[in-house]
């Protein structure tokens, strides 16, 4: 097992939106759009030239919109590493000095090259007011940016303590469990008991030190299977997983500590209120751009799947799927015919990329 990199995740310092990306600069340019017909509507004066208003103020808004939109491309890494407030003050000042300069150019073309202004107002109130106006917006969108980011923030160090919450949800009576059937093994298989202590410490130092957001599907699936070697210690023959999962990408992420709960509710729940025990399958497939997991596990006849345990680490895995992938991820519970199958739908994800 590796080291786990430090506690402080990159997501929770993210406070600007990439201005780079065609979705936020359609947003903003939609928005700046809507600006300019707000600010045509308010000087509009009855002498049939709106359309002709609103197509200079909409030529000038796009094009500080765009400007400004490009400005805080290049300027993003810096200003994250700025820190939030400072990076914010820099941002309002260079978009200030951005709308003045592209004021004095819209003024200063035209009449340079055509001896008159397009611009009913004087030079000096034409830069005034858009000086004025300026601010006010890009006051109000910084603003707004930065309410976004601490909200984005207090999401992401939620999530984090939940991931905190669900590592520390080892059961006290499974590590007890396992330390007596290693105690027993001890006496009659030393080298058995020297197996499952590595195995314990293992799932241990995966559970418990790890505090990435996500981990690759490789990492996942091996704690679950130190899960599952540790407890077919305790439970022996009545205990049986098949692994269907030659399908699935090993490289691709997942939120982690998410198979391992899923197993070990399956034989909570499920196998070690069986008499004779039974059978987990654990399968996946590919599905174009989306991966499927299935867990699924045999329930005793009047035996409630519905436990607080159970529900407690479905809610935490559903909370964190919904935070990682939004919409697009899905975990769907089946609990008909005796069979209790808890099934995930994420997007491929390899690596990051």
């Amino acid at each position: 097992m590796t080291a786990a990199p430090d506690s402080t995740s990159q997501d929770t310092q993210v406070y600007l939106p990439d201005f780079c990306a065609a979705g936020t600069l359609f947003i903003v340019l939609l928005v700046a759009e809507l600006i300019a017909i707000a600010l045509t509507l308010a000087a509009h004066t009855p002498d049939g030239q709106f359309l002709l208003s609103l197509s200079k103020t909409s030529l000038f808004v796009l094009w500080l919109t765009l400007l400004g939109s490009a400005i805080l491309c290049q300027l993003r890494t810096r200003l994250e590493r700025a820190g939030r407030k400072r990076a914010f003050v820099i941002g309002f000042v260079v978009l200030v000095l951005m709308t003045l300069v592209v004021a004095e150019l819209a003024w200063q073309i035209p009449w340079r090259m055509t001896g008159t202004s397009v611009i009913n107002d004087s030079h000096l109130d034409f830069i005034l007011r858009t000086l004025a106006i300026g601010s006010i917006f890009v006051a109000l969108a910084m603003r707004y940016l930065y309410v976004s980011s601490e909200w984005r923030r207090s999401i992401v160090l939620e999530a984090q303590a939940r991931i905190s919450a669900l590592q520390a949800l080892i059961r006290p009576h499974f590590l007890f469990n396992s330390m007596n059937t290693i105690a027993s093994l001890t006496r009659s298989d030393p080298r058995q008991a020297e197996e499952a202590v590595e195995d314990l410490s293992d799932l241990l130092r995966a559970s418990l030190s790890s505090t990435r957001d996500r981990t690759s599907l490789k990492e996942e699936l091996e704690v679950a299977a130190i899960y599952q070697r540790i407890e077919k210690l305790r439970l022996g023959d009545r205990l049986n997983v098949r692994w269907d999962i030659s399908d699935l990408p090993l490289r691709a992420r997942i939120p982690s500590l998410t198979i391992q709960p899923l197993v070990e509710n399956a034989i909570y729940h499920g196998i070690e209120l069986l008499q004779d025990g039974g059978e987990i399958l654990i399968s996946g497939k590919r599905d174009g751009r989306y991966l499927e997991i299935a867990v699924s596990n045999p329930v005793a006849p009047g035996k409630s799947t519905h436990k607080d345990g159970n529900k407690m680490a479905m809610t935490n895995i559903r909370q964190r799927f919904e935070l990682a992938y939004g919409n697009r991820a899905s975990v769907d519970v089946d609990d008909s015919d005796n069979t209790y199958t808890v099934t995930l739908r994420f997007p491929v994800d390899e690596d990051g990329s």
